[in-house]
């Protein structure tokens, strides 16, 4: 089946009502530019990038003062641009603005794996964020000083990131999965003066208990002055072990004391002033610790959801996250656009796989975000959703996490729904956001990625560093955008910063994907450039491999890496080996001739060998170049980054790879 081939089109009366549709008139009055399509507008966007901010500000009616300078300064200084100098403003009092205009709109849902159930209207949401952000106060936060959640995706956590943004400070927040030393990793390098964890979390049905880890992550970083308890699924005794640190109290006993005092008022604040630091996944050693500005992660988020998107206050968004990765962030900021958002906790898969469809029609959610492997588990195991489930609600699915393969495509098509908008998206930590999206306007193409996004000046670069078209090389942005982190915390010189996006091409973002832009547009992206194959002196997509690989029912997951051999790289591939299935001579030689028949006589592995099990990142992605350092004998620098780094022995001094 061709990649080239259109699975779905959006009908003229959705574009014509569509948010972005309403955006391009609203820019064509203002500015006197006609805009025909979505292109026309990407275009002008990177074109006249001041004019293009300052419209996405008064379109979505961001609350606060932009000022009356330029939108703009040192445009040709990458870093160093400078957005809404002049401006200010608070995050949380505009994602909470609706507690205003329609307070007893449902702002916050929340499901998890036992079967619990929890809403909020953006009222209720509002007063619990007042007590927390008087329980902050009085613990003395103030601004710029960082708070730090070891949470599950519950309310309490939301709650919390608010009050902490309504005062100024800094939120930084690790899932219950990463133990001790990752925690200490991260929250050790930011200092945070208050630490907010839940005693217990339920997960596959096993309730986990921290009480223990708390202890521990309390007493190594000693800025930490108060820790705040969340019960949860916790028993008697890992409540009892979590309260006995002597500056602990319970969550609802902190509210209960804060209720007759004073409210703080917003801080309003430079547009660049710090609201999130995120941490990349510190597989390459100690995590960078990524400091994103509050305006930026506003501005940004609201473009991607009110025009990407499409999103309203009709809409209910799921997006299926732990609160390790960006997405959690991504999620929250669609409060601002006045939509429903659900939080849920646990694992997709319990009580059975088909748990997010039941969540679907259980609470009309409108937008079902999930990663890449968990539209390929589903169909793995068979789920066809569209035969056992209404969905009425669903207009559209987004994956990210890692490419979303042709054959997945097909399956959302086939087995899931028809009428639905199917949306690989692609950023990151690094700009909290994405570089390349959906688009509910344009239609869906098998294999890609609608579009780049508005505002963005991405372009596909060859080693040269020339700009091409339709040909494989390092995805870029040449032009300052508003999501560019601030910096990286205790990097006083920039320098850590510098080198991690602008070495490659100097004054150019460098983001570590291996991409290609077709002529409609299109975005295929093939795995980081840091883990590309380069057999012959010939530059190979890891996931060009996965996309034919994962095809043959008999395997369930694979990874490739690299092999320096005879003063060349060969290319080994490993995989793991769906249920009563073994590598048989015959499956490798059917894997090659898959490989050959649909890639190209480079892409064909040398070595094709069966492990148990592959490494992969707390956030769930492979690590490449974990196993490619073991294979080579290198020391791999951080397997605290690694969910389980006991995989890595599969790959110590196999026989296969002597010869």
């Amino acid at each position: 089946m061709s990649q080239q081939q259109i699975l779905w089109q959006p009908e003229a009366r959705h574009i014509a009502a569509a948010r972005i549709t309403q955006f391009s008139q609203f820019v064509a009055e203002r500015h006197g530019v006609a805009m025909i399509d979505y292109h026309d507008l990407q275009r002008w966007s990177v074109q006249a990038p001041a004019a293009f901010w300052q419209a996405v500000w008064d379109f979505t009616g961001v609350v606060g003062e932009p000022g009356t300078g330029p939108v703009l300064v040192d445009a040709d200084k990458m870093p160093g641009a400078s957005w809404f100098p002049q401006a200010r403003l608070n995050f949380a009092e505009n994602l909470l603005r609706y507690a205003d205009l329609q307070p007893l709109r449902v702002a916050v849902s929340f499901a998890n794996e036992a079967g619990q159930r929890k809403q909020l209207t953006f009222a209720q949401l509002l007063e619990q964020v007042e007590l927390m952000t008087c329980v902050l106060e009085q613990m003395g936060v103030v601004v710029g000083d960082r708070v730090a959640g070891y949470l599950p995706n519950l309310p309490e956590t939301l709650i919390a990131m608010l009050a902490t943004a309504r005062l100024g400070a800094i939120w930084s927040s690790c899932s219950p999965d990463f133990g001790v030393n990752a925690v200490c990793d991260r929250f050790g390098q930011i200092q945070p003066k208050v630490l907010i964890a839940a005693a217990a979390c339920p997960y596959n049905g096993v309730s986990h208990d921290c009480s223990l880890n708390i202890h521990q992550i309390s007493q190594r970083i000693d800025s930490i002055e108060h820790v705040i308890v969340i019960p949860y699924v916790a028993k008697d005794s890992s409540i009892e072990v979590a309260m006995s640190l002597p500056n602990s109290q319970l969550w609802g006993h902190c509210l209960q004391q804060a209720k007759d005092r004073a409210v703080p008022d917003y801080q309003r604040l430079p547009f660049d002033h710090p609201l999130y630091i995120l941490f990349s996944s510190g597989t390459t050693g100690v995590p960078k610790c990524i400091t994103h500005g509050a305006g930026g992660t506003l501005l940004q988020h609201l473009k991607e959801h009110q025009l990407h998107t499409d999103l309203s206050g009709d809409d209910n968004l799921f997006y299926f996250t732990t609160c390790g990765w960006m997405m959690w962030n991504w999620l929250v900021s669609a409060l601002a656009s006045g939509c429903t958002i659900t939080l849920y906790d646990g694992s997709p898969f319990r009580p059975g796989p088909e748990a997010l469809f039941d969540l679907v029609d259980e609470l009309g959610i409108t937008v079902l975000g999930t990663s890449a492997k968990s539209i390929s588990g589903w169909e793995g195991v068979g789920l066809k959703p569209r035969q056992s489930h209404d969905l009425s609600s669903l207009r559209a699915i987004l994956s990210t996490g890692s490419p979303l393969l042709p054959d997945s495509f097909d399956y959302v098509y086939r087995d899931i729904k028809q009428d639905l908008c199917l949306s690989s998206i692609s950023g990151g930590t690094d700009i909290v956001s994405c570089f390349a999206l959906g688009c509910t306007v344009l239609p869906v193409y098998r294999g890609e990625l609608q579009c780049t996004g508005l505002g963005m000046q991405v372009e596909i670069r060859n080693d040269a560093g020339e700009v091409v078209l339709d040909e494989t090389g390092e995805l870029t942005c040449s032009a300052p955008f508003p999501c560019m982190p601030v910096g990286f915390w205790n990097d006083t010189d920039g320098s850590r910063y510098q080198q991690a996006y602008f070495d490659k091409f100097p004054g150019i973002w460098s983001h570590g994907d291996f991409a290609r832009i077709n002529e409609h547009g299109g975005v295929i992206i093939y795995g980081r450039s840091d883990a590309t194959l380069n057999p012959g002196g010939v530059r190979i997509g890891t996931a060009e491999i996965y996309r034919q690989v994962e095809t043959l029912p008999e395997i369930a997951e694979a990874l490739c890496i690299g092999q320096q051999w005879e003063y060349d790289e060969r290319i080994v591939l490993f995989v793991t080996m769906a249920d009563d299935h073994s590598l048989t001579g015959d499956l490798k030689n059917r894997i090659r001739r898959t490989v050959r028949a649909n890639t190209s006589p480079r892409h064909v592995p040398a070595k094709i060998i069966a492990v148990d099990d592959l490494p992969r990142t707390i956030s769930g992605k492979l690590s490449e170049i974990a196993v490619r350092d073991v294979v080579h004998g290198r020391e791999v620098k951080n397997t605290d980054a690694l969910a389980n780094p006991e995989s890595l022995r599969l790959f110590q001094n196999l026989p296969d790879l002597q010869d």
